[in-house]
């Protein structure tokens, strides 16, 4: 009985998200923004890449300036991308002494890095009723409409990443920020752009799109895309 009178309330709760959703298309849109990020959340993403598959562990810690993306592609080795606000990011791996050095002229993403994205109504993703935004062309941003959870992003070259979990106020030990001795002791700093891609410890690993900072109107870090082509 229970089950049968929580099932009628959801059907009626959606009902109603439809209805509304239908009136307001033969009107003006209902406006709304983006949930900012949380200073500090741990997610797992699942990320595909034109077939190319990853999981990655993003440990996000506005409040430090830092951001951890722990990278395992399919049957591939584990990289470890650590970003700090004042621009320098470190990708090495713990199975062998190799590591970069690089330095950007952008720090993190903000919490709000999605401020001005333009509104495009409710489409369901991933099996979730979502609010969709897109940005300058570039990324479409989905977000749970009732929880406010980050479901779903994609950027416009065709790569998806599908939010498994979303741990709000999750937080990394700090030993767990310190990169490794050799990233001290070898790694090379590199400066230029076109220089980064080359200089990765990853055959064809681009921690960044040229532009991708210029495209996103300072909201998103240029290095953060989450991705490692093969």
């Amino acid at each position: 009985m229970v089950n049968m009178k929580m099932s009628c309330f959801l059907w009626g709760v959606l009902i109603v998200i439809v209805l509304c959703s239908a009136y307001l298309g033969e009107g003006k849109k209902l406006e709304t923004t983006p949930t900012p990020w949380p200073e500090q959340f741990h997610s797992v993403l699942y990320i595909n890449n034109s077939g190319s598959l990853q999981v990655t562990d993003l440990w996000y810690d506005w409040s430090k300036g830092r951001n951890f993306n722990i990278i395992q592609k399919q049957l591939g080795r584990k990289l470890y991308d650590l970003e700090w606000n004042n621009g320098t990011s470190f990708y090495y791996y713990l199975d062998k002494d190799e590591c970069k050095r690089m330095h950007f002229d952008v720090g993190i993403l903000r919490p709000n890095w999605l401020e001005g994205a333009k509104y495009l109504g409710m489409k369901y993703v991933d099996g979730f009723l979502c609010n969709e935004w897109e940005k300058v062309d570039f990324i479409w941003y989905y977000e749970d409409a009732i929880t406010n959870r980050p479901v779903h992003w994609r950027f416009f070259s065709g790569m998806s990443v599908h939010v498994m979990t979303f741990e709000v106020g999750a937080v990394l030990e700090d030993a767990e920020w310190q990169a490794p001795i050799y990233c001290f002791d070898k790694a090379v700093a590199v400066e230029d752009p076109k220089e980064k891609a080359k200089a990765s410890p990853v055959k064809g690993y681009a921690p960044l799109y040229p532009y991708f900072h210029k495209r996103l109107l300072s909201g998103f870090n240029e290095h953060n895309i989450f991705t490692i082509d093969s």
